[in-house]
């Protein structure tokens, strides 16, 4: 039996990529989930429309700027894992307001809610991008944070707010950080869905920013299974751990290799809009991931080219972008 068996677990950004595969996963282990999506005119609850009416998870729609509405959502909540975030880094070039709105405020938001309540765990999720263009490599949780975008100077905010909560409040929170996520139900924004779609539409061009930078891969069932185990270890409030595979491709490479998943002939054309501002590229991000292997037992399974197939074949059922099915 799974320890989350029974336990009331609350998921922010559920309809998102990784939001969604991880309420799936909690569901089938017998978590009481309530999954919160962003409200919206159509009342879609993205990713997990396929099951909003076969499912026992509770669907809420909401917002995590509103922080009297966060604070009665995690009333009797056990466990709160922290996803929801604006996470495209070119809009962060554009409109940097809404990151902190969203990013800082918001897990300002979560962050109270979860002192008020009592809840017992919260697990904040970050990203390998607060490193910007590292010092050195691999990068261990201790290296310097580095705002080279928007986007990333929101999250290491946030993350510090979670630091500041457990150092000043004891609060039980906890910081996730993936690095490059991957795999079914991604956003076309993304590098890898972006490559693919176009394969398998049958281009022979694709269109990419710069194929130098080198990236450090995770598929999502992996990053989940980080996830969970975050939740069932007992980590002291404020411990940050990392997810990646130890491993790095460049984007060229990455090209190549999805070639040959789909058999594709393309070739790249550079995408203008695609190339980050000077100075906010960042060039590598490698990871160390024997934090993440000693202290909760993590090691990721899925083989790259076995992910990207996988990809493949989620594009080539939901060639529209659309949801699709819930189970993959």
């Amino acid at each position: 039996m799974s320890s989350l068996q029974g336990k009331r677990v609350l998921v922010t950004g559920a309809d998102g990529f990784i939001g969604s595969h991880l309420v799936e996963h909690l569901e089938s282990r017998g978590a009481d989930v309530t999954a919160l999506c962003v409200y919206n005119s159509n009342g879609s609850y993205g990713f997990l429309d396929p099951i909003a009416h076969s499912t026992d998870v509770n669907l809420v729609l909401g917002d995590i700027r509103d922080s009297g509405f966060v604070i009665d959502l995690c009333d009797g909540v056990d466990i709160v894992f922290h996803l929801a975030a604006l996470i495209a880094i070119p809009f962060s070039y554009v409109a940097p307001r809404t990151y902190v709105e969203t990013n800082v405020l918001g897990t300002l938001n979560v962050l109270e809610a979860v002192r008020r309540n009592d809840v017992s765990k919260m697990i904040n999720t970050s990203t390998s991008e607060v490193y910007g263009t590292p010092d050195s490599v691999p990068i261990d949780e201790s290296h310097t944070l580095k705002g080279q975008s928007p986007y990333s100077a929101s999250k290491i905010a946030a993350d510090k707010l979670c630091e500041s909560f457990a150092l000043s409040f004891e609060c039980p929170v906890t910081v996730l950080r993936p690095f490059n996520t991957y795999g079914p139900r991604q956003s076309r924004r993304a590098v890898i869905p972006t490559i693919l779609a176009q394969m398998l539409a049958g281009s022979e061009e694709i269109f990419l920013g710069s194929l130098t930078p080198q990236r450090d891969f995770t598929f999502v069932d992996d990053t989940v299974e980080g996830f969970i185990k975050m939740a069932e270890a007992d980590l002291a409030p404020g411990e940050i751990i990392q997810l990646g595979t130890g491993s790095t491709i460049s984007i060229g490479d990455l090209f190549d290799t999805c070639a040959s998943v789909t058999g594709s002939t393309a070739v790249v054309k550079t995408d203008q809009e695609r190339i980050r501002p000077a100075g906010s590229e960042v060039d590598i991000l490698l990871s160390d991931p024997s934090k993440a292997r000693d202290l909760i037992g993590w090691t990721p399974q899925v083989a790259l080219s076995d992910g990207l197939d996988q990809v493949a074949q989620w594009l080539a059922a939901n060639p529209s972008g659309n949801p699709g099915s819930y189970q993959r």
